[in-house]
C-alpha cells in the first residue's frame, strides 16, 4: 500500500507549491489524495486573491488538479465529519477524508488546527509542506529534483530556470526543502 497523503486547501495555494506537490503525487512517490470541496475552497481562495480570473479558467484549473493523479479524489467521507473533534470544526472535513482515504499525514500550512492529540486516533499527523516535500527528498531528492525540472520545462508562456522556481517555492515557505535542493 503506497503512502498516503491528503492535501488541504492552503498546501495547493501557492501556484509553484501546487505544482510540486501535485508533480510529486504523479511520481507515485505518494498517493496524492484531496476532495473536491478542496479543490472548490481552492477555487474560492484564488478568486477572492485574483478577483480578475476568468470562471472558465478556474473551472479548467481545477480540472486539470482533479484529472492530475489518478485516484487522487476522496468520496464517501462525509458521514465520519460530525463525529469528529478539532479546534476549527470547518476543518473537520479534511480529517474525515484523510481517514476515509487511510491517509499517514495531511499537508496543511494550518498545523494549530490539527493538533496531535485530535489525530492520533486515526494514525494521522499534520505536516507542513515544507515537512512534507523535505521528508519526500529524503526519500528520493532526484524524483523531487525532476519535478523542478518538469515545473521549468512547463512554462512556455514565462520561461523559467531552476533557480527562478527554486526561488519561487522558497517564497512560499518550502524554505528547508529549498535549502535541501541547493545542496543536493
Amino acid at each position: 500500500m503506497p503512502f498516503v497523503a491528503l492535501y488541504d486547501t492552503d498546501a495547493l495555494f501557492p501556484n509553484s507549491q501546487r505544482d510540486l506537490l501535485i508533480r510529486i503525487g504523479m511520481t507515485g512517490l505518494v498517493q496524492a489524495k484531496w476532495t473536491q470541496r478542496i479543490i472548490d475552497d481552492l477555487g474560492v481562495a484564488l478568486a477572492r486573491s485574483f478577483p480578475d480570473i476568468p470562471d472558465e479558467r478556474l473551472e479548467r484549473l481545477k480540472g486539470l488538479i482533479n484529472g492530475s493523479v489518478p485516484d487522487c479524489l476522496v468520496t464517501g467521507y462525509e458521514p465520519l465529519i460530525d463525529s469528529l473533534k478539532l479546534p476549527d470544526p470547518d476543518d473537520r472535513h479534511v480529517l474525515a477524508a484523510a481517514i476515509k482515504a487511510g491517509a499517514q499525514v495531511i499537508v496543511t500550512a494550518n498545523l494549530k488546527d490539527f493538533p496531535a492529540g485530535d489525530l492520533s486516533p486515526w494514525n494521522v499527523e499534520a505536516k507542513s509542506p515544507d515537512d512534507f516535500v523535505l521528508d519526500q527528498i529524503h526519500i528520493d531528492d532526484k524524483v523531487v529534483f525532476a519535478c523542478i525540472q518538469q515545473i521549468v520545462d512547463s512554462r512556455k508562456r514565462h520561461p523559467a530556470t531552476i533557480r527562478d522556481v527554486l526561488t519561487e517555492l522558497d517564497r512560499s515557505g518550502l524554505v528547508q526543502s529549498v535549502a535541501a535542493l541547493r545542496t543536493s
